[in-house]
């Protein structure tokens, strides 16, 4: 297809088209002739990529981190999936000053058993927040830990079991993609699952003589 109908199927604007292209961010047509370029099916799912991570908030570095993934991966799959993931937010100071160690993330990915890398971002996120924990007087108990570990060990085994195989581009779309999108929706169901379990049990208690439920009778 033509650069137009690239534009018409892919809903991105022609100039922004250009740019991804001058950047590296697409990949050079196929020259059909000294002034124009096929494209296929390939640039298609390129630019749906790029407007789908820049729709999450990716700023541009990050996004050409995982495009350049796509287009040459690690060594491994592993590698691959969490060089993509780090380019994820938040993101920490902390993590671009490459800090030595971590001592409470290293703590609580030893007591689960999971692998510690204080060079991969997400760790000095996980730092920061119990951190955070603590300073507001409710630092992350090993009961809590245990639970929530659990429970978050089983989705991560499901959505690495439903990943794609057919191709890494595949692969990190749905990692990357997966995670940008499905993260809100775990937020949500846990704050849902608050508002269930209450109900059942803050039903009908007071605080100082007054009733916390919202069906509260009239006087």
């Amino acid at each position: 297809m033509r650069v137009s109908e690239l534009v018409a199927v892919s809903g991105v604007p022609l100039a922004t088209v250009k740019y991804y292209l001058r950047e590296g961010l697409l990949m050079p047509g196929e020259a059909s002739s000294a002034t124009q370029a096929e494209y296929g099916e390939q640039h298609v799912r390129r630019l749906s990529l790029i407007k789908a991570l820049a729709g999450v908030g990716l700023p541009l570095a990050k996004i050409r981190i995982i495009v350049g993934l796509v287009d040459h991966p690690a060594d491994t799959v592993f590698e691959t999936i969490g060089g993509a993931l780090a380019a994820l937010p938040p993101y920490s100071a902390d993590a671009d000053a490459e800090a030595d160690d971590y001592p409470r993330a290293r703590a609580v990915l030893e007591r689960l058993g999971q692998v510690y890398r204080p060079a991969y971002p997400v760790v000095a996120q996980l730092e920061k927040a119990l951190a955070a924990a603590e300073d507001v007087g409710i630092p992350m108990t090993d009961e809590r830990l245990d639970v929530y570990a659990r429970h978050i060990r089983s989705i991560a085994e499901v959505d690495l079991q439903l990943m794609p195989t057919d191709s890494v581009a595949s692969a990190i779309e749905y990692a990357v993609l997966g995670t940008a999108i499905y993260e809100p929706v775990l937020t949500a169901l846990r704050r849902l699952a608050h508002q269930d379990v209450g109900a059942t049990m803050f039903a009908r208690r007071t605080f100082d003589g007054f009733a916390t439920s919202d069906r509260q009778e009239n006087p």
